[in-house]
């Protein structure tokens, strides 16, 4: 399989794009020309204005098993500044691609997801498990630290003290630990995941796509913000969307509903 053919990208009712990693044989380790095709396709998706959902997820039986490990240890042995600039061009341009995607993104976690794997599936929007999953920060076995921004993520949706003893044991946790934990969102039988997904990523693709993208901004720049500028920010939104075709239009809706129901 060339490696052209190692991510896939499909789009669903001409709205929804799937992005998929497929080397299933190897646990869909990503390589270097995986990763810059990952970004390519996250930016192709990102700019076509069809699309309003992103959807990743795995072929085969994994999600990501993390980094293919022949190139890691390859790139481990390079000089430390070629090693760090590896890491700044390729690994790390992804959650900062992330960052930037307005659309909603979703993780479909099919299977196994460990190190590098699951930290790109946490800098999604919302994820989904199958019950097969198991998620792992392995890196520790290595005597590594996470260099994508997994320690950016994790504790951000855990917390801090279970984040750091994820990192600092290394265990598996399993997709009903995940859920309780906050990790994932829902966990549902494998058969159902794609299903759920995509159930999930219509409704939302059926909803008003301004206030869509400005409800994830608010959310993610209100992280990182006091409160008196979060809501400076939300009224100059919300002033803005009172002028989009969408609320208007659900606003004589809201009204034409109201004035039929009187008696």
């Amino acid at each position: 399989m060339s490696d052209k053919n190692r991510i896939l990208m499909d789009i669903i009712d001409q709205e929804i794009a799937v992005i998929s990693l497929n080397r299933p044989e190897k646990l869909n380790a990503f390589t270097l020309s995986m990763v810059d095709l990952w970004l390519e396709f996250l930016e192709t998706a990102s700019r076509d204005p069809a699309v309003k959902v992103i959807v990743l997820t795995g072929v085969g039986r994994a999600f990501c098993a993390g980094g293919d490990i022949d190139e890691m240890i390859a790139y481990a042995e390079k000089p430390v500044h070629e090693f760090k600039d590896f890491l700044w061009r390729h690994v790390q341009q992804i959650p900062l691609m992330l960052d930037r995607i307005e659309k909603p993104v979703i993780a479909a976690f099919n299977g196994l997801a460990r190190g590098a794997g699951l930290d790109m599936g946490l800098m999604c929007d919302i994820r989904l498990a199958a019950e097969s999953a198991v998620f792992g920060e392995a890196y520790i076995n290595m005597g590594m630290i996470a260099g994508d921004g997994g320690t950016y993520f994790l504790p951000r949706l855990v917390g801090t003290a279970k984040a750091l003893e994820l990192f600092w044991t290394g265990r598996d946790v399993s997709a009903t630990e995940a859920e309780r934990i906050g990790l994932v969102n829902t966990v549902v039988a494998d058969d159902q995941l794609m299903t759920l997904a995509l159930d999930l990523a219509r409704k939302i693709a059926a909803q008003p796509q301004e206030a869509i993208r400005l409800f994830k901004r608010t959310v993610y720049q209100g992280l990182k913000s006091d409160l008196p500028t979060h809501l400076d920010m939300v009224s100059s939104h919300m002033a803005v969307l009172k002028s989009t075709p969408d609320h208007q239009a659900r606003i004589r809706a809201f009204k034409r509903r109201k004035t039929s129901s009187k008696p």
